[in-house]
């Protein structure tokens, strides 16, 4: 046809030649379409990418970034399993696993994952997965994912990582020997605010089994528009993120010399205690930087009303700069003892850094800091 864009095919079902060939389709005897909740050809092109950018044998995609982690963990465990956690995740994905002790018995518990000593006793004999944000949201601690991985394969548990603060671009965790990788695609591979989207990518064995399960039964999937648009973000993801990376640098360095900022948490920190692993484990550091202010609740949430350029909003990953409290936002759901046992103070801000000029995102961060 010679398209440059992908096509989109914006249907619900697809049609048989004949009916025997439509036996043939749902029994698996022949390859071909039949209804877009079970596999879509625009669909299909972006978890093909999805799949080569992340070093993975197969990609799934999902209308949203939780529906992609539910699948993923309603896939892989039974009533009465452990899910082993990152001492911080998104708030969602805190809800969905007191959803799953509350109504299955899938318990969890949180790990530091300093050493491999803390993998190892923190895995009970019926963890069925390790589950793992690195950089954490919001406190952007980071997880050594070789680390986790061998700890795992000593248990033969596999170890499930949400990618979404790095994208494929930054960090690639199956090559560090991880299983299953998640993202919301929601952020940095749509990067233009528009679309709400998943993708989990692993090997074929686990992803086929998903597919024909979870994602299938569950029904979470994305429509053929979002998976098009999601096709235009990925042709600029490099480029994107070299910016995001090269901002957050700069604003980072220029926030721990503010006197009205408490504290930056930033993997590009030379005095971070988790930045040699991020030079070891990503390309760059990321368009996140995490910061507490001298004060309280009431003067973070000041300074954010003094803004004027950077939006106050819970996504990331966009062009635009944008600015949450996690505390009464993103991390609401999380009880006030667990948030402040991860680090969730009420004086921390998360910035997701845009695309515009950093002396501009810069000047309006310093007059906020300045009129308070």
């Amino acid at each position: 046809m010679g398209s440059l864009v992908p096509p989109l095919y914006q249907t619900s079902t697809f049609t048989f030649d004949s009916a025997d060939q439509g036996e043939k389709r749902f029994a698996g005897e022949e390859e071909g379409f039949v209804y877009s909740r079970l596999g879509n050809p625009t669909v299909k092109i972006l978890e093909d990418r999805m799949a080569v950018l992340e070093g993975a044998e197969k990609a799934l995609a999902f209308g949203s970034g939780m529906a992609a982690v539910s699948a993923v963990l309603f896939s892989l465990v039974k009533g009465g399993d452990h899910i082993l956690c990152s001492q911080g995740v998104y708030g969602c994905t805190f809800g969905l696993l007191q959803l799953m002790k509350e109504k299955f018995g899938v318990t969890h518990t949180f790990s530091q994952m300093r050493t491999k000593e803390d993998f190892l006793s923190a895995i009970q004999h019926n963890t069925s997965c390790i589950y793992i944000e690195t950089p954490i949201n919001p406190t952007m601690k980071v997880v050594d994912l070789k680390l986790a991985s061998e700890a795992a394969s000593e248990k033969g548990i596999p170890v499930i990582v949400d990618n979404t603060f790095c994208s494929p671009y930054l960090q690639k965790p199956i090559e560090l020997g991880c299983d299953i990788v998640v993202h919301s695609a929601t952020k940095y591979i749509c990067g233009h605010g528009d679309v709400i989207a998943g993708i989990a990518a692993g090997n074929r064995k686990i992803m086929e089994r998903i597919s024909k399960t979870t994602q299938k039964d569950i029904g979470g999937v994305i429509s053929p528009f979002d998976a098009w648009l999601l096709l235009r973000g990925l042709k600029t993801l490099a480029v994107r993120m070299d910016r995001h990376c090269e901002n957050a640098e700069k604003l980072a360095e220029a926030l721990v010399r503010h006197p009205s900022v408490e504290g930056v948490f930033y993997p590009g920190d030379p005095t971070n205690e988790d930045y040699m692993t991020a030079k070891k484990q990503m390309r760059k550091f990321g368009g996140l930087v995490s910061f507490t202010i001298k004060g309280t609740k009431d003067d973070a949430q000041a300074f954010m009303d003094r803004l004027k350029l950077i939006k106050i909003a819970v996504s990331l990953g966009d062009a635009e700069t944008l600015i949450q409290h996690p505390a009464t936002m993103t991390h609401a759901v999380v009880p006030a003892a667990s948030r402040q046992q991860m680090g969730i103070t009420d004086n921390l801000l998360r910035l997701s850094v845009g695309l515009e000029g950093w002396e501009d995102i810069w000047e309006d961060l310093k007059q906020a800091l300045e009129k308070g």
